[in-house]
């Protein structure tokens, strides 16, 4: 099997960690589109029929591909075919692989069809090409790619509209229709941040978030999260990957946590006192990492007359001062926490703060509730093409009161990639198995370019803590006892 792990963030690393190798047995003024994030309740309270849950699908898959062909149709071919970042694929390979992806899980896997193309199958395989040598590949030219996914796509709904949704693992709840609409909406991201690294003219628009509301100059700085257990992970989520899988109780001492994100103004008073200088905030691999690579603020950031500038998708703009940060490594997370005196939150905590409900002791699906995210809850989908003021969605808010835990950025998290106790990998182990362990980072939450079909509280993305092309920012913890 090919390549069918999230995260598109995943997209950040310097490879695909959608890892598989077959698909036999085991398994311009574009930005913010209508109808992109979908509307799907799957995995909500109750259940949901068949007819329902088959339309459902059906939405999902077609804003994937609304928001696949938006950011494939928006630049011509020598850009859809160039690699803009030795850490990201051309365009177009990502264009075939989606439909690749497709082709190997729903048609040949659960529809047990013959295969369409078996020779372009090792082309679009991530474990066998790391990204920097995919240029080098015959990969399919932008004209062939989009048919391809096309003919794929449309025998797909034909097998969608005759589906049972049930019975076979790979159908129960339609599962591995939702993994792939999931897999699409991750590659979308992987793209957008190409779209990100990509020099010369914009191809790319969306409205700005709303502002941020009038509270937000009064929030407090932390919140306190009281001790206690609470479940984390899901056995019911049906469309939950297998790292984030089961659930089980995490007991917690008390701790606190940032209202919301950490500001760019707040970062830059980290580079302005030094933090970039001083050895004695960062990790000696981190400090190692910080020389040999020359950092000295964030990715795409540079100061000139007196102020912070950025590039964000080919426009130079002044740096936002109440944006939550963005593009930074999680070593740079980690030194900025130590230097305010703080420490980044491990996963568990994160979680905690996000989903716990103690009113009634229960886990939530999103920190608002169980509903599907909306407008008024998170930005998300691509809607717009940078992260909200902080303090912004007071509706999606904890029950804590922690704002912005989905979507915007990214959260850095202190966790490394570890599984959940009883875990089993599945469909495939390549899944996320083989990445467990110290060298991978966790992040949490989603950010401005996740579809909400690939983001839920229980949500896992990872990296390797020098990624900084990613669109991560990260908020900061303390022990109740430091305070």
């Amino acid at each position: 099997m090919t390549d069918v792990r999230p995260h598109g963030g995943a997209g950040a690393g310097s490879t695909d960690r959608t890892g598989v190798t077959g698909a036999t047995g085991s398994i311009g003024s574009i930005g913010g589109i209508d109808g992109i994030d979908g509307i799907s309740d799957i995995g909500g309270p109750g259940t949901v029929g068949t007819e329902a849950l088959r339309e459902s699908i059906a939405i999902e898959l077609l804003a994937a591909r609304a928001r696949t062909a938006a950011l494939t149709d928006c630049v011509d071919e020598g850009d859809l075919t160039a690699q803009h970042s030795p850490l990201m694929s051309p365009l177009v390979w990502d264009l075939a692989h989606i439909g690749n992806q497709e082709e190997l899980w729903l048609l040949r896997n659960v529809g047990g069809r013959d295969p369409m193309h078996p020779e372009i199958d090792p082309l679009y395989d991530a474990f066998q090409h790391p990204r920097a040598e995919r240029p080098s590949l015959p990969l399919l030219p932008p004209a062939e790619a989009r048919a391809y996914a096309h003919d794929v796509r449309g025998r797909v709904l034909d097998l969608l509209a005759a589906s049972p949704l049930e019975g076979a693992p790979l159908l129960e709840a339609g599962f591995a229709f939702g993994m792939i609409a999931q897999h699409e909406q991750q590659h979308d991201e992987t793209m957008l941040i190409t779209h990100q690294l990509r020099k010369g003219e914009p191809a790319l628009a969306a409205p700005p978030p709303p502002p941020a509301p009038t509270d937000a100059a009064t929030l407090p700085a932390e919140v306190l999260i009281p001790a206690g257990p609470f479940t984390m992970g899901t056995d019911t989520e049906p469309w939950a990957l297998d790292n984030e899988r089961p659930a089980h109780a995490v007991d917690l001492p008390a701790f606190l946590l940032d209202t919301t994100p950490v500001t760019n103004a707040a970062y830059q008073r980290f580079i302005a006192d030094g933090g970039y200088d001083d050895p004695h905030w960062w990790t000696p691999e981190g400090w190692e990492h910080r020389r040999r690579a020359d950092l000295t603020a964030p990715l795409f950031w540079h100061h000139q007359d007196g102020q912070w500038l950025r590039r964000r998708f080919g426009t130079v703009e002044p740096v936002e001062p109440n944006e939550p940060v963005l593009h930074v490594s999680w070593y740079e997370a980690d030194a900025y926490a130590r230097w305010a005196g703080r420490r980044l939150p491990t996963e568990a905590e994160w979680e905690k703060a996000a989903r716990h409900d103690p009113a009634t002791g229960r886990s939530r699906r999103y920190p608002w509730g169980d509903g599907p995210p909306g407008p008024e809850h998170a930005n998300l989908g691509q809607r717009h093409l940078r992260p909200a003021g902080a303090g912004s969605y007071p509706k999606g808010q904890s029950p804590y009161g922690v704002r912005q835990l989905i979507g915007d950025v990214w959260e850095w998290t202190a966790s490394d990639l570890r599984a959940y106790p009883g875990f089993l990998a599945w469909p495939y182990r390549e899944y996320s198995e083989v990445f467990f362990g110290p060298e991978y980072k966790v992040l949490r939450g989603g950010c401005f370019a996740v579809a909400p079909v690939a983001c839920r509280g229980t949500f896992r993305n990872w990296d390797y803590p020098v990624r900084r092309q990613i669109f991560a920012g990260f908020r900061t913890a303390r022990d109740l006892e430091s305070s």
